[in-house]
This record gives structure tokens, sequence and C-alpha cells, in this order.
């Protein structure tokens, strides 16, 4: 499958998130503050990027994370209610690349590029099993 004969530059999604618990930071590590976690933050923003593009492809087809390059900008409280957006910037033959933002209810607090690969799931998973067996 070839990205670019389904994905359109603009292409786009949101997601929204209100934070609990398990995703602030302090949830990992007790001695830091209850805020929406950065890491926490990005798999949202993957997540959007993937909700833009999976509509489209072809059964089989997924798109896995391949690049990051966010900045955490603002922290946001547990409860706080995150909105997340992708945007497609550009495709190739099988990347997929993104702008990505998050906004609380008052300010931007993340934004950056992220990229994802076109995979076969069938080829992807017996590539993985092949390895494990070395």
């Amino acid at each position: 499958m070839d990205a670019r004969d389904v994905i359109k530059v603009g292409m786009s999604a949101e997601r929204t998130l209100v934070v609990p618990p398990e995703r602030a930071v302090g949830h990992f590590a007790s001695y830091m503050p209850m805020v929406y976690a950065t890491p926490m933050m990005i798999l949202e923003m993957e997540m959007a990027s993937a909700d833009a593009v999976t509509p489209l492809l072809e059964p089989g087809w997924v798109t896995v994370g391949t690049e990051v390059d966010i900045k955490h900008i603002a922290a946001t409280p547990v409860g706080a209610t995150v909105r997340t957006t992708a945007r497609v910037i550009a495709v190739e033959r099988r990347v997929i690349r993104f702008e990505v933002e998050a906004f609380d209810e008052r300010r931007r607090i993340g934004e950056g590029r992220h990229a994802r690969c076109l995979v076969n799931v069938e080829r992807f998973m017996s590539g993985l099993a092949a390895g494990s067996r070395k």
C-alpha cells in the first residue's frame, strides 16, 4: 500500500480527554506533582495522528509511530480537559508526517511533529516472530 494514494495533506483528527490520576506524572513517581505526564500527552498526540488516517487504510494495514519531536510547554492538573489535534503535513510512500498540538481549557500545553509509518500487520508480526527466534 502506498500512503500517497489515500492520505492527503490537511487531513486531521482531534481527541478530548479529562486527565485522570493514572495519567499524571505523580502516579508514576510519587515524589512528582499530580500533573499531566509528558509521555501521556505524547500518547494522545500519537493516537490523534492515527485517528486522522486509520479509517482510510486498507484492511490489514496500520500506522506505527516512528518519530516524535514534542515540546510540553505548560502543566495541566488532574481533572482538566485536554484537547489534542493532529494534522497531516506531508505524505511519503510509507511515512506520514503530522503537526500535533494539545490544549487545556486555558492555553496550548504542547506542540510539535510526529511521524507514522504504514505497515502491513501480518508482515510486521511475522518479522517480529522471526526475530524473537534468533
